[in-house]
């Protein structure tokens, strides 16, 4: 019974630093906000600086600064508990998307507040999300650290252009950047948690043909109708059974379809279920007047759990060795991944959620790709819980403020109630 009580105050006294300090989280977001980390440069090290100024005012972490490719720094701040326990995980990024033509903005790029609202580039992918998590970590430092295990904080520069030499580098060379879960504050909404996301295929076509004038028709062979052809084809891959047995991962997103449809959209159901198959690019020929030698087209193809890269690239060969002169390259590949949907840090987020924000949040897959996947790859379960974006890598771009506390919040409870657990 002491145990429960000793849980029950600490939660208290957590909830009481939280409500003190809750305006920090905000100057730390127009803080990190205001340096620019864009790709496709990846130049991150003054992100990394400011991150290691805020992270000074921490009682007792550890930092350490991990430089992939130059200008790729990365950090892994790590604050230990008072006994041995689980190791919980913070992942974000640094880098952000291109900011693009300036004249778009109504609002400062490197960072305003109006009302409710906090504009910026980056500040929902991820600059917001990071700043919950050091304002977490020194919520629970502050507080006395009494908890078991350790919290670690990795935060990458590289993460836009997938991820390689940020955390898929600190996955393969630091060893405590690994845990026993993470919590990712990622792009989304604190309303919808994440447990997995689809599978992708990144892949470029090339077709060849003979060209010619186009008054000698039948003297060519046009590269760009061996082109469109294909393309008709793979979008059959839109219709490519999806195999439902042996996980939950079905029942959960159709469960949380209209809530988190309210909010993402209506028919991210069927996305979520089923391949997508989008064209990128498309080019080829020389004139309108000349028959086409060639053309090529790039693709994306995302994959839900219930179909794997070998079955769809399969497939995407078939149609590419059925016609002649063409040339499939895939550039890019990785597999869906998931977390079972009630792994305790799911379920201690979930909870957390629902007391701070007065209702229930979906639990559901997610459509994009971030680096949640590399460490659900490396069998860390995980699960994305971040802030709704409006004008997602567009011209004011910007979150709200309520969102904003309340990650923090959310952030700082659920890392103790992961944490502590029946310990």
């Amino acid at each position: 019974m002491e145990a429960n009580v000793t849980k029950r105050d600490l939660r208290n006294e957590i909830k009481l630093w939280l409500n003190n300090n809750r305006d920090e989280v905000v100057d730390l977001t127009l803080r990190l906000v205001q340096i620019k980390s864009q790709q496709p440069e990846g130049d991150v090290r003054a992100m990394a600086d400011e991150i290691e100024t805020i992270a000074a005012t921490i009682p007792g972490v550890e930092v350490e600064r991990i430089v992939s490719e130059e200008p790729v720094h990365n950090l892994v701040i790590r604050l230990r508990g008072n006994r041995p326990g689980k190791r919980l995980i913070f992942n974000g990024h640094m880098d952000t998307f291109p900011v693009g033509d300036l004249s778009g903005w109504t609002r400062d790029p490197e960072g305003e507040v109006d009302g409710d609202r906090a504009y910026g580039l980056g500040i929902s992918d991820m600059k917001g999300g990071i700043a919950a998590s050091l304002l977490a970590m020194k919520c629970l430092a502050e507080t006395g650290a009494d908890f078991p295990g350790e919290i670690v904080g990795t935060f990458v520069g590289d993460e836009e252009t997938m991820g390689v030499l940020g955390t898929q580098y600190l996955l393969e060379n630091v060893s405590h950047a690994r845990g026993d879960a993470m919590i990712s504050g990622d792009v989304g909404s604190p309303h919808i948690l994440r447990f997995g996301e689809k599978g992708m295929i990144w892949a470029k076509v090339t077709a060849k043909g003979r060209s010619t004038h186009a008054a000698h028709v039948h003297k060519g062979d046009s590269a760009i109708e061996k082109l469109t052809a294909v393309m008709e084809s793979f979008k059959s891959l839109r219709s490519f059974p999806v195999d439902t047995a042996g996980n939950n991962v079905v029942p959960m997103i159709d469960h949380w379809s209209e809530k988190s449809e309210r909010l993402s959209g209506e028919g991210e159901t069927k996305v979520l279920k089923s391949v997508s198959v989008t064209f990128g690019t498309i080019g080829g020929g020389r004139l309108s007047n000349l028959v086409a030698d060639r053309a090529e087209f790039s693709c994306d193809i995302r994959l839900p759990v219930g179909v794997t890269v070998d079955q769809v690239e399969t497939e995407m060969t078939r149609i590419c060795d059925a016609a002649e002169d063409l040339e499939l390259e895939i550039t890019r590949r990785y597999e869906p991944s998931w977390t079972a949907p009630d792994h305790p840090v799911i379920e201690a987020v979930r909870q957390n959620c629902t007391t701070v924000l007065g209702e229930e949040p979906a639990v559901t897959m997610r459509v994009g790709a971030s680096d949640a996947r590399l460490y659900r790859y490396a069998g860390v379960p995980t699960v994305v819980c971040g802030l709704m974006a409006f004008n997602l890598g567009a011209p004011d771009e910007h979150i709200m403020l309520d969102e904003l506390y309340a990650l923090v919040d959310i952030f700082a409870l659920s890392a103790h109630d992961y944490l502590v657990g029946d310990a």
